[in-house]
């Protein structure tokens, strides 16, 4: 009889235990998913909750290709960018090996440049685009809000991927409209047009890397 009751506990604590590590395995699956849901795919969400997804971003890192028209030639940078909200930003010049090692900081208000292989005046002469934040992920966004507010920015998908596009209003007519092109999976940009008042690119900008 004793041997029965003891077997009897045996039995109960056995289940007791298996309901138990059912339990934690479902809310584990259940958790994981929802991490890997939100986290890494953005294949469910709608245009919609993608651009505010992206309107809404306080932070990136990435690595850029940067290829530049001009009506003399075509030059190609490698950038590394950083942005924190609300308005702290840094670039580094990866390529060519001339431009290797330049900073561009911005503050919000002010920018500076730390090279001590090149003066300042000859940056500005000499590689315009590099030390302007036209080529930054937030600079783009915060013409996208902007143009708006005006109605002229577009939303629409295009092979695969959601196209931003927002008409500018500047004194620089090669800076006249932008597309940002984002991959519909990721939710990730993969590519940025700067075009003229022509709508020719004047500036290619390819995400080889992005964290956000």
């Amino acid at each position: 009889m004793i041997k029965k009751l003891k077997n009897k506990r045996i039995l109960i604590c056995i289940v007791i235990v298996i309901f138990v590590v059912l339990i934690f395995l479902i809310f584990f699956i259940k958790n994981h998913y929802k991490i890997f849901e939100t986290g890494n795919n953005m294949s469910n969400k709608s245009i919609e909750e993608i651009e505010k997804y992206i309107l809404n971003i306080s932070s990136y890192e990435a690595k850029v290709s940067v290829t530049v028209e001009s009506n003399k030639n075509t030059n190609k940078y490698v950038i590394s960018q950083k942005y924190i909200a609300p308005d702290k930003s840094k670039q580094i010049v990866l390529e060519p090996s001339n431009l290797e090692g330049i900073e561009i900081v911005y503050d919000g208000q002010q920018l500076s440049i730390n090279n001590s292989k090149l003066s300042l005046s000859k940056v500005y002469e000499d590689y315009e685009y590099v030390v302007d934040n036209v080529l930054c992920l937030e600079s783009f966004i915060s013409d996208y809000q902007e143009a708006k507010k005006e109605s002229s920015s577009k939303l629409y998908e295009q092979d695969g991927e959601y196209v931003f596009e927002a008409k500018t209003k500047s004194d620089n007519k090669y800076n006249e409209n932008k597309k940002l092109f984002i991959d519909k999976s990721t939710g990730k940009p993969t590519k940025l047009l700067i075009q003229d008042i022509n709508e020719k690119t004047v500036v290619y900008i390819l995400y080889n890397e992005i964290k956000i």
